[in-house]
């Protein structure tokens, strides 16, 4: 094949990737707008036109979804659990990650490979155990419960993650450490786990966004309303809004439910790349 040819090939390839991601794009972007315009409209203006711009500004529907329906009590649960989770994650994943990318001893690669294999496993195929597990222990229906669930679900991808970056420190970083009279533990709080900044940033949003979203553990394992989270609390905002016809009620709920995702990920996705992109330098 001809250098002419080749180009030609790639022009074109690139080309169509480029018209998909700028579709994708766009249509992610008018969908993200339609449902913010739709929050703040009433529902006469809703039901006069889809695709209208509001007369005025309906702030009552977010007060509405805040309040009537409890979105309060069912978003302030996920917080809890969610940064809690990713708090616990953060220092049970990084000394992991450290010991299995620095340290060679029996069986440690056998255990990435175990870290490995528990990133493919669909976690629907635990479901049966780890629900009696959790009654057998009294956990279901807590949250306490729910985010012993998370962390164990989501230690495989975090170690993982950050053990790529991990290895792309370079080694001269304890040698000097251990000179100045450092022990590995000493070493490891004092120099590398503020050097790992960006890549247990970049762990923490990707697990924020999983578990805030999460649905069906959720399901599984809470019932009691007071224990509900914000995912569990827009399916029971969407049955009540469906009786009342009170749809841009529900609208206004979405937009709070996928609002803190949202502005997580503008204002740390540079973090989010920079931190990718280091774990693949060396490893």
């Amino acid at each position: 094949m001809t250098n002419r040819a080749l180009q030609t090939r790639n022009t074109i390839r690139n080309a169509v990737i480029y018209t998909v991601l700028i579709l994708w794009c766009a249509f992610s972007i008018f969908s993200l707008l339609w449902i913010i315009i739709t929050s703040i409209k009433s529902n006469r203006e809703l039901y006069a036109g889809v695709w209208t711009i509001p007369q005025k500004i309906h702030i009552e529907n977010y007060v509405k979804a805040w309040n009537v329906v409890n979105l309060k009590s069912y978003f302030l649960n996920s917080i809890l659990i969610t940064f809690s989770s990713i708090i616990v994650l953060t220092f049970i994943c990084t000394p992991a990650a450290y010991v299995l990318s620095r340290f060679k001893f029996r069986f440690s690669k056998a255990l990435n490979t175990l870290f490995i294999a528990g990133m493919g496993i669909p976690y629907q195929l635990l479901l049966i155990p780890l629900y009696k597990i959790m009654v057998g222990i009294k956990l279901t229906d807590s949250l306490f419960g729910l985010g012993l669930v998370y962390v164990s679900l989501s230690i495989p991808f975090t170690t993982y993650l950050l053990s790529g970056f991990l290895r792309s420190l370079p080694s001269e970083l304890e040698d000097s450490a251990m000179v100045d009279g450092c022990g590995e533990i000493s070493t490891f709080w004092r120099i590398i786990f503020p050097l790992s900044q960006p890549s247990i940033i970049t762990a923490a949003i990707l697990n924020f966004i999983f578990l805030w979203n999460e649905y069906m553990l959720d399901l599984i394992f809470i019932t009691r309303e007071t224990k509900r989270t914000i995912s569990l609390g827009l399916y029971s905002i969407q049955s009540a809004m469906m009786f009342t016809a009170d749809w841009v009620g529900l609208f206004a709920a979405v937009v709070i439910v996928m609002l803190p995702t949202v502005l997580i990920y503008i204002l740390l996705s540079e973090k989010v790349m920079k931190g990718i992109t280091l774990g693949a330098v060396k490893g």
